[in-house]
């Protein structure tokens, strides 16, 4: 008997000491586990390879990594701790291991089986999920996770949403836009999540019921408004004021729906509009160059008969020197689009856009270039140098027209001089419409008006640059080709040909192609546009090229010079040595070779010696032409010397003249 109870007793407590001595051993492998960091990959780190870790404990997903300079650097982040059995249970934390670890390999297909599940078990507000997404961790995998729900959500709620519905769908939004989360995003493999959540969130409020009584769905990081509006009404005003980072600091948005817009409705109707502080942030992916989101995002959900509406947006970062772009998202490919909108107003603290809604613009924003340098300095430098250079190229002109019959005998130097002349007239006219151009205050006031000024200080300034050619072409002309010339007719008609006709070509074909569709000018000054049509291209390509033959053109004349002082004594070598340095100084800005630091800018935009010493050499070239281009010609000061002497001839004749008529006549005394 005791023998057989001895034996039971073994049965039934040997099972459990096993079990106890496996829980230890596993306890000891999950602290061995756990005290391996999961944030570093084991691998040996080779440039550009990759490494894929395992998540923490009780998540799932995986890590990736990539090798940059001997280091590992996280690129992608799956970890998720939401799954379809843990949404739906009552207590997130009292979800099993080992429950999660049965659906690891059955995640992937089960997203759509968690929106089927909560259209069976909460379909009337949706919210028997939102305590367990309220207290999931915002990392990489969950995100993802909920913005594919949010997705699936708005695709099977087809019609009738009402606010209790659009209140828990904002919970849910609200949870993964918190600004604490946004460098999480940054690891989701998705890298188009963003733009899914916010097509998303507009799909789902376009299905909003708004009855009699306005909605007003407000939460820390999405808040939506909607309303009913007719052609009775005298306008309509919608406000957001939301804060952007964990400051207390708030910024503002306003939707503004004029009078005249809404006598087209022809019934009443209702305006949806949601704003998003954080969002512009997460769609910075999208964005080409050195630009940043600097207001709310507005969406705004209107009836089709309404086209214009006036959007208001406080800057979140309140630089004088930025440059600001209203903008609306291109919905189809997901990029910020400037056609949208149109800059009606601006200042450091606001920008006003009116802008044209519709299915394929619903979200809007204002964009910044932070790096726009604009220093006083600069400013001083170039209206200063602008005035200078006005003022020497009208005397420059002036000496030109004094001495012409002198120096223009032979027919090179009339071809000389008729480079030079034209040179300054071009860029006399191109710094005028320039000062004319600054002057005005952008297209949104001036329009019309900065069309002209942009197109003539186009035209003038690549006029400069193609005489400034055609002078170039003329040295290599006079060097190259001796045994042949040219008649001086000809000549004269090919310089006019190429120093006006291509630039008239290139200017009118630039504002034909890109003025009927709104892409010539800058949104914010009177000059050619960048950003959406690169119209600045038809003036960059042919100066920078135009550059590129001077130089080479400098480069023969100095090859030239040496080669004729070569086996000679040291006084000629001297000699030699200033010959090529004045012939330097006198091309280089009548070549416009100066013009070609503007290389260092677009290298290092950010420097401000590099633009100073830019403005320095370009604001006062019409100072260089008039020194090395005229005074310090040897011709033209003897022939002002010998104008100058003739002209004291002549009034030295004349006075000789009425005094031997004086003598001739003389006057009668008293009698």
């Amino acid at each position: 008997m005791n023998q057989t109870l001895l034996l039971c007793c073994l049965v039934f407590l040997w099972p459990t000491e096993s079990c106890r001595t496996l829980c230890q051993a596993a306890s000891k492998n999950k602290a061995k586990v756990s005290a391996k960091p999961h944030d570093v990959c084991d691998g040996i780190c080779v440039e550009n390879s990759h490494c894929s870790q395992p998540c923490p404990p009780n998540t799932l997903g995986n890590m990736g990594f990539l090798c940059r300079q001997k280091k590992w650097h996280k690129i992608t982040d799956t970890c998720r701790t939401l799954t379809p059995l843990s949404l739906f249970e009552e207590n997130l934390s009292s979800v099993s291991t080992f429950s999660e670890n049965v659906n690891i390999n059955k995640y992937p297909q089960k997203t759509e089986t968690i929106t089927d599940l909560l259209m069976q078990k909460c379909p009337k507000d949706l919210s028997c999920i939102l305590a367990n997404i309220q207290h999931s961790p915002r990392i990489p995998g969950n995100i993802a996770v909920i913005v594919q729900l949010l997705h699936n959500i708005s695709t099977a709620v087809v019609m009738d949403v009402d606010e209790a519905k659009m209140q828990s769908y904002s919970i849910m939004a609200n949870h993964i836009l918190n600004s604490k989360s946004i460098s999480n995003w940054t690891f989701i493999p998705e890298k188009n999540s963003s733009c899914v959540l916010l097509h998303s969130v507009n799909s789902f409020a376009r299905k909003l019921l708004v009855h009699k009584h306005a909605i007003d769905i407000s939460e820390v990081f999405i808040h939506t408004l909607g309303t009913t509006v007719s052609g009775e009404n005298s306008g309509k005003n919608l406000t957001f004021s939301m804060r952007v980072n964990d400051t207390n600091t708030e910024v503002s948005g306003r939707v503004l729906i004029s009078r005249d817009e809404l006598r087209k409705l022809p019934s009443a109707s209702q305006v949806v509009s949601i704003a998003f502080p954080t969002l512009g942030a997460l769609l910075e992916a999208s964005l080409l160059g050195k630009v940043t989101v600097n207001g709310l995002v507005l969406s705004v959900i209107l009836p089709k008969e309404l086209k214009r509406i006036l959007l208001t947006f406080e800057k979140i970062s309140k630089l004088e020197e930025s440059r600001t772009q209203c903008v609306g998202w291109h919905s189809v490919e997901s990029r910020w689009d400037q056609q949208a909108c149109q800059m009606i107003q601006e200042n450091f603290q606001q920008a006003v856009c009116k802008c044209r809604p519709s299915k394929l613009f619903t979200s809007f924003s204002i964009l910044m270039s932070p790096h726009s340098l604009k220093s006083p300095i600069l400013i001083y430098i170039t209206y200063i140098g602008l005035g200078i250079s006005i003022c020497s190229l009208i005397l420059c002109l002036s000496i030109e027209a004094l001495v012409w019959d002198r120096v223009t005998k032979t027919e090179i130097s009339y071809l000389r001089h008729l480079c030079i002349a034209n040179v300054a007239a071009t860029l006399l006219m191109a710094d005028v419409w320039f000062i004319v151009a600054s002057f005005l205050s952008g297209p949104t006031t001036h329009y019309d008006g900065c069309v002209a000024a942009t197109f003539f200080v186009h035209f003038f300034y690549l006029s400069v640059f193609f005489w400034m050619l055609a002078k170039a072409l003329l040295i290599l002309y006079g060097i190259l080709i001796v045994f042949h010339t040219l008649p001086k007719s000809v000549l004269v008609a090919s310089l006019f040909s190429v120093g006006y006709g291509c630039p008239l070509v290139i200017a009118v074909i630039t504002v034909a192609a890109t003025e009927p569709g709104k892409g010539y000018l800058r949104p914010e000054a009177c000059w050619l546009n960048w950003d959406t049509t690169k119209a600045l291209l038809a003036f960059v390509v042919p100066a920078l090229t135009i550059v590129v033959v001077n130089l080479i053109t400098v480069t023969v004349v100095i090859v030239k010079t040496r080669r004729a002082t070569i086996g000679s004594s040291m006084f000629q070598e001297v000699r030699a040595i200033v010959r090529i340095s004045k012939n330097i100084a006198i091309l280089t800005p009548l070549l416009g070779l100066t013009w070609g630091f503007g290389i260092a800018i677009v290298i290092n935009d950010r420097s401000l010696a590099f633009h100073i010493l830019f403005s320095l050499l370009n604001a006062f070239q019409g100072f260089f032409i008039l020194v090395f281009g005229t005074i310090l010609d040897p011709k033209i000061r003897e022939a002002l010397k010998n104008r100058v002497n003739s002209a004291k001839w002549i009034s030295r004749i004349s006075e000789q003249n009425l005094s031997s008529e004086y003598s001739c006549h003389p006057t009668k005394g008293p009698s």
